[in-house]
């Protein structure tokens, strides 16, 4: 780190610790009076926790918080308020996985790490190889809080891909006393909701407390045709013994979704936010088709021509009479719209754990999991015709997972330390295919549909067995002196990737390994007083290599595969920060600062539908630097503020070049796509325990989405608001609005990759204004 950024950092740590250290007016302290009597503590109970007493930078939202917005909603669009973060969804409840993208000061989502009850959940990914995204593994109701630490995440998070930092997941558990709670929401685009839970209480004196719970979702897309479903069941049980307890856990989800079509900057100037696939206009997608490909049969008989291979005076004949070969407008490529496309997911996520206080000095904690899944993503493409059949067929990449794992934890207690050990062993046996399902020559509609498995493929492009081993362990001592607590420790990693063929399809084959037994991390925590505290971190991390053929360096050629210097990603984090609370106002600023080294990046190479092998490149460096700040100020007891910024500043520090050392891209002093340099967040909250009101604002910075900068989409503010009333303790009825002001505005990039420069059709549009209302239950 420079003296410029640590002179930095420390300007602002101190100017916080000035402000915080002024004395409040008498005026003040009448209302922090009561706020005090209306809490019933000293404290004001916020629902948004800015990581009081924690030596590194770490937020936590709580299950009231996510339950003021649209219920099914995704509990990382819920957390895009706090600092740093940037979540972006192409509808509206941010659960659509397509294009469901979260990134922390610069860092993807697949350097991010993610848990659920210590369950890892891998990377997120939408071609998921070693986890599940999380509006499959739980119900939104079912999640309790979520923790989300921006740099340093906890040592024993099950995480192999934590560079930048950790969000985890926390369920509800089972309630003490027998309930029951429904809802059903219903809104825009005909979108239809049901959830209920069932709490069993304790069974006995002493015996076991169990939930179920059940929600269907079933919603149109807001554009073009198509549908978004899922069905969920969680099952929970805890058996209390002593001071522990033993758990059990099984969770189920089944969601079908059509997808919307990915755009360029160009085909919005062209066609607008609006446009989409053709379903359900299959004739108009026949002819496109056709008319594809009698293209590529010109473009074939004139290469002929031209280097001789046909004889002069050669006819050309189209493979489709009748349609020509000029689109219809205002279609100017076949890649403007396929006919339709879809992703769908099975999910079984399971678990037996002990939470065991064995005595005074000594707690262990232990849990093995399961998760199998199985998926197939859909996509009709022209670029391969079915053999007496359509000018099409359907073009699957297909997923089975069988992952097995356990997690384990010993707390000692002695005297002012508290020491703990843990590891984490993961065996993941991933299959993957490419292949293509025939269509007949049907008019009207297709003879397959987007929402069902497709049986009898044609063919097989290729098929792999990918295998994982994982194992972490990790020592920490937590020194609590009073005003000093000093967190310090390490994690060891070591992942293994095998990829075996079945069929290669040019892709590449072979072994990985990523290895660092010594990642330290140490934080240090000053409590200037009750109410003020000081923290700094300092973090190493690794990520481990994915294990896919549409992803890491399996996916591309041998050659490439080869030819790549393959070093796992590491970083390292620096943070320091400051925090204060009041009765009326808990706030925190941190500054940051984060060497990432070993950057490999994936160059898109043609169309996504068209499934080319990506160009791996490992592009060096690169630097990240910024401030965070967050606060919430109650201005009564029934009206609060809470306010979010963020400054990243994240770019390459080198260039992409061959093995000749020719710069393939000019990456050097770039920001790094997806990486918004300002995010700022706000939102006005009442509540008088009836009546109840939130309106929040959301504002994302410029975002590039090619490596060399010249391709870009425009910042944008969206505004989302939620207004309600409890009838008595167990009913209410809650209204919710997303994008209030109909903002026409590109969510998600990188939907397809990114290119080394120009426009690319990797974007998709944010969900126009939508309105639900929700009737809540309970008993």
């Amino acid at each position: 780190m420079t003296i410029q950024y640590r002179n930095r950092l420390l300007a602002g740590a101190a100017l916080i610790v000035m402000l915080a250290a002024a004395p409040v007016s008498a005026a003040e302290a009448a209302v922090e009076a009561a706020v005090e009597a209306d809490a019933g503590e000293g404290d004001v109970a916020e629902i948004v926790v800015l990581g009081q007493g924690q030596a590194r930078q770490v937020q936590e939202i709580a299950a009231a918080d996510i339950a003021l917005e649209v219920a099914g909603i995704s509990p990382l669009k819920a957390i895009d308020k706090l600092p740093g973060v940037n979540f972006q969804a192409a509808d509206p409840f941010g659960a659509y996985e397509w294009s469901s993208r979260i990134s922390i000061r610069g860092f993807a989502q697949q350097q991010l790490g993610f848990t659920l009850d210590g369950v890892p959940l891998g990377d997120m990914s939408y071609g998921n190889h070693n986890g599940l995204h999380i509006s499959r593994a739980i119900i939104s109701e079912n999640v309790g809080r979520v923790e989300v630490a921006q740099g340093a995440g906890s040592l024993g998070a099950a995480s192999s891909s934590n560079l930048g930092g950790t969000i985890e997941f926390f369920s509800r558990a089972p309630a003490e006393a027998f309930g029951v709670e429904a809802s059903g929401t219903y809104g825009s685009e005909d979108t239809k909701r049901a959830f209920v839970r069932i709490d069993s209480g304790a069974i006995g004196a002493n015996g076991p407390r169990l939930s179920l719970s059940y929600a269907w979702a079933d919603a149109d897309k807001w554009k073009g045709d198509g549908v978004q479903r899922q069905h969920q069941v969680n099952a929970r049980i805890v058996q209390p013994v002593g001071d522990g307890q033993f758990f059990g856990f099984v969770n189920y989800s089944d969601r079908a979704e059509n997808d919307y079509q990915d755009l360029s900057a160009g085909m919005i100037d062209r066609l607008g936010y609006r446009w989409d696939n053709f379903a359900k206009d299959w004739d108009t997608a026949v002819r496109v088709a056709k008319i594809y490909q009698n293209q590529v049969a010109r473009a074939a008989f004139n290469a002929g021509v031209a280097n001789g291979s046909l004889p002069l005076g050669a006819v050309f004949t189209a493979p489709y009479a009748g349609v020509g070969e000029a689109f219809p407008a205002p279609v100017a490529s076949v890649d403007d719209a396929y006919y339709d496309a879809s992703g769908l997911r099975k999910d079984w996520l399971a678990g037996v754990g002990v939470e065991a206080p064995l005595n005074e000095f000594w707690t262990l904690n232990a849990m093995g999991y399961y998760h199998g899944n199985k998926g197939r993503g859909l996509w009709f493409t022209p670029y391969v015709t079915t053999p007496g059949g359509a000018p099409m067929t359907i073009r699957t990449t297909e997923y089975h997972i069988e992952r097995y794992g356990i997690v384990a934890s010993s707390l000692f207690t002695l005297g002012d330390h508290k020491i703990e050990l843990g590891m984490w062993y993961e065996d993941n046996d991933f299959n993957q295919a490419r292949r293509f399902y025939g269509l007949a020559d049907t008019a009207g509609a297709p003879s397959r549909g987007s929402l069902k498995f497709p049986k009898d493929p044609l063919a097989t492009q290729w098929n792999f067995d990918f295998n994982t081993q994982t194992l972490q362990y990790h020592v920490q001592d937590t020194l609590d002196l009073g005003r000093f607590q000093i967190n310090s420790g390490w994690k060891g990693l070591r992942v293994t990737n095998l990829a075996t063929p079945i069929v290669r399809g040019g892709l590449a084959a072979g072994r990985t390994e990523a290895k660092d037994w010594f990642l330290p991390q140490t934080g240090l925590l000053y409590r200037v007083n009750d109410d003020n505290e000081v923290f700094a971190s300092y973090t190493e991390n690794m990520r481990a290599f994915e294990s896919s053929a549409t992803g890491g360096p399996f996916a591309t050629t041998q050659a490439g595969f080869d030819a790549l210097d393959l070093k796992p990603e590491t970083s390292t984090t620096y943070e320091l920060g400051f925090r204060t609370k009041s009765p009326r106002f808990q706030g925190v600023i941190a500054g940051y600062y984060v060497d990432f080294k070993d950057r490999i990046i994936a160059f898109a190479n043609g169309s996504g539908i068209q499934g080319n092998p990506a160009i791996l490149q490992n592009v060096g460096d690169v630097r990240s630097w910024g401030v965070e700040a967050a606060g919430t100020f109650r201005v009564t007891p029934q009206l609060s503020l809470f306010a979010s910024y963020a400054y990243n500043d994240s770019e390459y520090r080198d260039d992409v070049v061959n093995a000749a050392g020719a710069i393939v891209a000019a990456t050097a002093g770039k920001t790094v796509v997806n990486s918004p340099k300002h995010l700022a967040k706000g939102e006005i909250t009442w509540d008088d325990g009836s009546f109840f009101a939130r309106v929040g604002a959301n504002y994302t910075g410029k975002r590039y989405y090619s490596f060399e900068n010249d391709a870009e989409v425009g910042g944008f503010v969206i505004v989302d608001a939620s207004i309600g009333y409890r009838l008595n303790d167990r009913i209410s009825v809650q209204a919710n609005a997303t994008n209030l002001f109909d903002k026409e505005y590109v969510s998600t990039i990188g939907t397809n990759g990114f290119a080394n420069r120009g426009d690319n059709q990797t974007l998709l549009a944010g969900a126009p204004q939508q309105f639900f209302v929700t009737l809540k239950a309970g008993f």
